[in-house]
């Protein structure tokens, strides 16, 4: 009776691992399985929405060419036949891997993507790591300095953060930091004597900063970075202020718990609970809102990008825009639908390791 009942203790563990292994399997399956339906239904969205006002070489070339030129290139196109039909077609071309051609530029939409894609990826990355630099040590003294002047600043300045348009917060930081003192550059991702410096390498990667460290040329290190210093500043202030009231929040809850009041009751010092104890905790809401803050930073690129010329999706995104190209309009927002799609995926899983509640 004793021999089952020890057995029994030790598989007790084994079976509670297994669970967990399946909870979690399980879990990271059915959100992997979601970004399909969720860039399907945005992707057929986008479509149908941007002819309302009809075909996009109308819109694009409709003050260039004569009504029989126009006529032409649709039917070349494809566009004089039924809208459904022309759906179908643009959903097996992206299938294949064939976003299309823009008409402004005749670029094929691919080739756009991949250029640009990369310069907002290293903007939304950038904009991260202030907004956390930013954010997390802000949040920790709010927390400390609860209810004291310290607290409501830093309150005052959270709010502030999130609240001010991030174009508003571009244009002041480049009249202070550029046109004011001329510490920095008022915009570009490089300096011309840069740009002619990158253009010779052989096998060039999209990310300036990356190829930069591979020449190992310090000089082309601090321009990439000193261009990336304002437009990062822009849009993380955007999030560190979400961030700032993230962690003094849960800090203060946490710093409330049991556990804590008997830590500090043998003696360990504020700063030890602080850090070791009250920090980890909090942190824990910031990765479930990454995601979330990415997709945010993402649509204030398009406004960081354009204030600083900053060539990204967001820069050319305005641009076809403005020139109504909508087969490039309608490939940069699928694009930008997968990039936080993706993005809300690896942050689920990343929460998911860290917290077990939320796989269940």
């Amino acid at each position: 009776m004793s021999t089952a009942l020890e057995n029994e203790v030790e598989d007790a563990p084994r079976r509670t691992s297994k669970r967990a292994s399946g909870g979690l399997g399980r879990y990271v399956l059915v959100r992997f399985l979601l970004i399909i339906p969720t860039i399907f239904i945005l992707m057929t969205m986008v479509f149908f929405l941007m002819r309302i006002t009809g075909d996009p070489i109308t819109a694009a070339l409709g003050g260039r060419l004569t009504p029989d030129q126009l006529a032409e290139r649709r039917a070349e196109a494809g566009y004089d036949r039924p809208l459904i039909v022309q759906y179908f077609d643009y959903l097996w071309g992206v299938l294949r891997g064939d976003f299309g051609t823009t008409y402004s530029d005749n670029t094929p939409v691919s080739e756009v993507l991949t250029t640009y894609g990369a310069a907002t990826l290293e903007l939304v990355l950038y904009s991260l790591v202030v907004a956390l630099l930013l954010g997390v040590p802000l949040g920790m003294i709010a927390a400390r300095t609860r209810d004291r002047w310290p607290d409501a600043v830093l309150r005052i300045v959270a709010i502030l953060g999130y609240a001010t348009p991030v174009f508003f917060v571009g244009l002041l930081l480049k009249l202070i930091f550029s046109v004011g003192l001329g510490w920095l550059p008022v915009a570009g991702r490089l300096s011309t004597g840069g740009q002619i410096t990158m253009s010779k390498i052989l096998n060039p990667s999209p990310f300036y900063l990356l190829d930069a460290l591979r020449l190992g040329n310090t000089e082309l290190i601090v321009d990439a970075l000193s261009h990336a210093v304002l437009p990062a500043i822009a849009l993380g202030i955007l999030t560190g202020g979400i961030f700032l009231r993230l962690v003094r929040t849960n800090m203060i809850g946490t710093m409330e718990m049991q556990y804590i009041e008997s830590a500090r009751s043998r003696g360990v010092s504020e700063t030890r609970l602080t850090t070791r104890h009250g920090l980890r905790p909090a942190l824990i809401p910031i990765i479930t809102v990454m995601g979330m803050q990415i997709a945010l930073m993402l649509g204030g690129a398009v406004l960081t990008e354009t204030t600083f010329e900053w060539n990204g999706l967001g820069y050319m995104l305005a641009e076809y825009m403005k020139s109504r190209d909508y087969v490039a309009v309608q490939g940069i927002v699928m694009m930008l639908a997968v990039i936080v799609a993706i993005s809300n995926f690896v942050v689920d899983v990343i929460a998911a390791l860290i917290d077990p509640r939320v796989r269940y």
